[in-house]
């Protein structure tokens, strides 16, 4: 637990593993016994983690609007470029016409190009906040599933004191 790199969901891995290979209880298939403190362990490291890859979620959006932001200053270039472009040749009756289909195509590639960026961007970004929403959903599972179990073997050791009084 001590390591530096450990992702959150090798820390879901382990918690699982930790709780599928715990004994059951006798007469109880669902429960399990399990090492509190290392699981307490894993779930404070869970707690920790999870802030610096949510952080990482929010710093690649903010990456890919500003990758956005940088498509649309050079399309915007591309487009005033072109634009001054055609202003030039109007002096020009024969080169008007060229100039003006030029400038078009010159806006529609550069509107295309944005459009592909934004795209991929966007398609990145929405498989990192996927990833991250799995990673999160998976790690709530968990802690919820290991709290049922400890609602359980708590529920379970609360009912057997009072027959162990009874025998005695």
């Amino acid at each position: 637990m001590n390591e530096n790199k450990v992702e959150v969901m090798e820390l879901i891995d382990n918690l699982y593993s930790m709780v599928s290979e715990a004994w059951g209880v006798p007469l109880g298939n669902d429960k399990c016994i399990v090492e509190r403190e290392a699981v307490l362990e894993i779930l404070n490291e869970i707690k920790t983690r999870m802030p610096a890859e949510l952080a990482e979620a929010k710093r690649l959006v903010s990456a890919r609007d500003q990758f956005l932001g940088n498509a649309k200053r050079e399309a915007e270039s591309v487009r005033k470029a072109s634009e001054d472009k055609a202003r030039e040749i109007l002096e020009e009756q024969e080169i008007v016409k060229r100039a003006n289909a030029y400038s078009e195509k010159v806006v529609s590639e550069a509107e295309a190009k944005s459009r592909e960026l934004r795209k991929v961007a966007s398609e990145y970004v929405d498989d990192i906040l996927r990833r991250t929403e799995e990673t999160v959903g998976a790690a709530l599972k968990s802690i919820n599933e290991s709290r049922a179990s400890f609602r359980s073997v708590a529920g379970a050791a609360n009912t057997q004191e009072p027959e162990q009084e009874a025998e005695e």
